[in-house]
């Protein structure tokens, strides 16, 4: 079990830089394996690792297509569970856009596409309200894992 409680439920397959493009990809729409590898600008056999552990995460899956004429191909699309990772990808973006971007602005602006205003991420609590820094604190859940002191 890693740090604060954080297990083996996906977040390492997240982890690096090249899955988290992988990611944002497939949410652009990429599903093609070496689309994925040249839009994320990595090797095959990068792209092929990020790909099987992603896919092994339960984020993407494999599916069979075929074009005329050609052998059947797998093309990977977003789970349920893939595309529940969209606000880690948007709250990322918009750190980045903040604190990285360059003086003309962010490369891309994801958008809402009933109004056109752009998505940000926000905290809330489950009750709805907003929460701003300095309002949270830590507490015990179900699934933590006490060790009780060695009483030698």
């Amino acid at each position: 079990m890693g740090v604060g409680g954080v297990g083996s439920h996906g977040e390492e397959s997240v982890g690096t830089r090249t899955a988290l493009l992988i990611m944002r990809e497939a949410f652009f729409g990429t599903r093609r394996f070496d689309d994925f590898a040249k839009r994320v600008g990595v090797g095959e056999p990068a792209a092929a690792a990020r790909l099987k552990e992603l896919t092994a995460a339960g984020l993407l899956e494999r599916v069979p297509y075929r074009e005329p004429g050609q052998r059947t191909r797998h093309a990977y699309q977003l789970t349920r569970k893939g595309r529940d990772f969209l606000p880690v990808l948007v709250a990322l973006r918009q750190w980045g856009d903040t604190w990285a971007a360059d003086e003309q602005g962010p490369a891309v602006v994801v958008r809402h596409k009933d109004c056109g205003a752009e998505v940000r991420a926000a905290l809330r609590c489950g009750e709805g309200h907003d929460v701003a820094d300095g309002e949270t604190y830590v507490d015990e859940g179900p699934g933590l894992l006490r060790v009780e002191p060695d009483a030698s």
